[in-house]
């Protein structure tokens, strides 16, 4: 069981900061050297101001093997673009100067240095976007159509000072639900969705104000501890993801003759989701059916939430590997409930393209055997994959993952073929099949230098 479990930590190995080495700092073909080195990475994932790094962690003792304890910010990628390929000027030096020339490479160096010069300033821009982004013309809402340049100029007007909306803000946000410290992301025909994400007291501003200052349902508020002005409840929920708060365009009895809170002015009935604590919650501070709720009245939101069930809940985001476990309709944890609303099949459909590793695992007693998509095969980025207990066949297209090198297909009893196109895997090195009725591809026989209990190793 130990090259079991050996293999399962293979799975996993990727991440998003290796992809980010790889792509920057590992030589090209032809290159003695990467575009950047891996201080410079490291500088500009830290100055994305929502990187998280462990409090016991000195920035200036990170190594490589260190980043796996480090979550990378969602604007790292934004910020490692515009210094290494940055949009300017036809004009300026690196433009028109040979990269070859010794001036081209002087330019570059002075490019670099007035870069991180004024990198602590681009870092103040992005909280204030993320703060702010909401009160921004759509257009401009979307962090990778801008500069850093156009950044400033949109932003620079705002001030972090603020700390608490204003009396007009908060008439305004009873009518149209926009609230300093969060931003809608849906509406629809009969909800909206506003978001909170920012940690400061603007955020929890926001979230007292969406569950009416925790007044409790009597006065068509709600009994949310996150919405307590005296209560910390807020901070320890906000460090582990955003608060969903799902409001009626109109207004709506909760338990009570109020259709809308005594001092929000917002609808009574009004839920409020945590995916990272797998917490769905109605004005009572009660746990809500979500799966009944999603396939329900709240049908509309299916398709909007559906990344926060396999992302849990950060931003959406999955990041480059994924590991879900299905145990069962029963259960609360998020993969089980994303199947009760969207289907097993649906997954794949669901999971961005870009996930180097993914691993799903059945661990009920149902016999559950699922036909994987062809569209698995969109998954260039693929290096490993772990299907327990699930599958029932895979389809050609694996055959086009070229980086695919572990495949692990344990106890999968209704599986009896493999796909020959499995041949064209060049990088396969460590293939599974233990408690699977199955064997090799005859494409993939010469390949094999050792095998045992259903574990194959490839050259």
């Amino acid at each position: 069981m130990k090259i079991i479990s050996l293999l399962s930590d293979l799975i996993v190995e990727s991440s998003r900061f290796e992809v980010l080495f790889d792509k920057y700092v590992k030589p090209k073909e032809g290159n003695r050297t990467g575009l950047m080195d891996f201080n410079t990475l490291l500088t500009l994932i830290i100055a994305d101001p929502d990187t998280k790094v462990p409090q016991n962690m000195n920035v200036e003792e990170i190594r490589p093997q260190d980043m796996d304890k480090i979550k990378i910010g969602k604007y790292s990628q934004w910020l490692i673009k515009n210094f290494a390929f940055p949009k300017l000027e036809q004009n300026h030096p690196l433009m028109v100067l040979d990269p070859e020339s010794g001036q081209y490479r002087s330019a570059k160096k002075e490019y670099e240095e007035l870069f991180f010069e004024d990198l602590y300033k681009v870092t103040n821009d992005l909280i204030k976007f993320e703060r702010f982004k909401n009160r921004l013309p759509e257009e401009f809402r979307d962090i990778n159509k801008l500069t850093p340049e156009l950044l400033y100029d949109l932003v620079s007007d705002f001030s972090l000072e603020k700390t608490k909306a204003t009396k007009e803000e908060k008439t305004k946000a009873a009518a149209t639900y926009e609230h300093p410290g969060s931003e809608i992301v849906f509406r629809g025909n009969n909800w909206t969705v506003a978001k909170i994400s920012d940690n400061t007291q603007l955020g929890k501003d926001a979230a007292c104000f969406y569950g009416g200052y925790h007044l409790e349902p009597p006065k068509g508020e709600t009994k949310w501890c996150t919405s307590s002005p005296g209560l910390s409840y807020f901070d320890t929920y906000i460090k582990q993801g955003p608060l969903y708060v799902i409001i009626p365009n109109k207004g709506m009895k909760f338990t009570h003759d109020l259709e809308y809170g005594e001092k929000s002015r917002l609808p009574a009935l009004r839920y409020q989701f945590h995916f990272p604590s797998n917490q769905f919650m109605d004005p009572k501070d009660h746990r809500v059916d979500v799966v009944k709720l999603l396939n329900g009245e709240l049908s509309e939101l299916k398709e909007f939430f559906k990344p926060m069930f396999l992302g849990g809940g950060l931003e959406g985001s999955f990041g480059d590997k994924v590991q879900l476990t299905y145990s069962g309709p029963n259960n609360r944890d998020m993969l089980s409930m994303f199947v009760a609303v969207y289907g097993l099949d649906e997954i794949f459909n669901a999971l961005p393209k870009t996930v180097a590793a993914l691993s799903i695992e059945n661990t009920t007693g149902e016999s559950i055997a699922i036909d994987v998509p062809s569209t698995l095969g969109s998954f260039t980025e693929l290096r490993s994959i772990y299907f327990k207990n699930m599958i029932k066949s895979l389809p050609d297209e694996i055959g086009n993952l070229s980086k695919l090198n572990t495949i692990s297909l344990l106890s999968n009893p209704k599986l009896t073929k493999l796909p020959e196109s499995m041949g064209n895997l060049e990088e396969l090195s460590v293939l599974v099949l233990k408690g699977s009725p199955v064997g090799i591809p005859k494409s993939l026989e010469e390949r094999v230098m050792t095998a045992g209990d259903g574990i194959y190793f490839l050259d």
